[in-house]
């Protein structure tokens, strides 16, 4: 017979995976999207060279619109992440309920307004309260929400939350920093300017000294 242990574990991870799989969660979190419809996306590629005066037909453009199609399939591939695949049972009953930290995460994502790159680091952390999250696992919930058309306060705010949702701990904080091309390369073309981000959450956003415990991590981890 299978232990209380063991049995406990399966119903906790049959609860987890009804969760990552219901409608709810899914739309809320923008992942219940079409795969990229890479013919419209050659289509729309070879309208757009001929609007700007190129031709689509010479050497060196004859074969981008089918590059670019399968290169958006992987820029957005955050669309269609199955979150249940992704942390694959890797959410774990744990005795420990001091501060986790991962830093210096490198991600890129799609600006919403001009569809140009925004490339930074992430910085996650929380505080479990009976349940811990694979390190692995952190990383790519940075990137299924990344790999998407976004902007860095959303995008930030969607991490935090998501990790609310499949581990309930005391507090997640997330603090994203990046550079805009949209910025760096067309309209204001500062190409030095930041941006920063930040969610708190939970005993992150209501505790002063758990708050500033992790922004010193995160500050640590920018002069190693």
């Amino acid at each position: 017979m299978e232990s209380y242990e063991t049995q406990a574990v399966a119903a906790l991870e049959g609860h987890i995976q009804q969760k990552l799989e219901s409608d709810s969660l899914l739309s809320r979190f923008g992942l219940d999207a079409e795969s990229v419809d890479e013919a419209a996306v050659k289509t729309a590629v070879l309208q757009m060279l001929h609007a700007i005066g190129e031709n689509p037909n010479r050497q060196g453009l004859v074969d981008t619109p089918k590059r670019v199609a399968k290169a958006y399939t992987e820029l957005v591939s955050g669309y269609t992440t199955d979150p249940v695949e992704l942390l694959n049972n890797a959410i774990f009953d744990v005795a420990y309920d001091d501060m986790v930290v991962v830093s210096d995460i490198e991600y890129y994502s799609l600006c919403e307004h001009h569809m140009l790159p925004f490339i930074g680091h992430a910085h996650v952390g929380y505080l479990p309260k009976d349940k811990v999250l694979g390190l692995s696992k952190i990383p790519r919930i940075v990137d299924m929400f990344s790999r998407r058309l976004q902007v860095q306060e959303r995008l930030t705010r969607q991490i935090a939350e998501f990790l609310v949702e499949v581990l309930n701990p005391r507090g997640v904080a997330v603090v994203m920093t990046a550079q805009h091309m949209c910025s760096m390369i067309r309209g204001v073309m500062k190409h030095d300017a930041n941006m920063t981000t930040s969610a708190m959450l939970g005993d992150f956003r209501n505790n002063h000294d758990t708050r500033n415990e992790f922004l010193m991590h995160v500050q640590r981890s920018k002069v190693q």
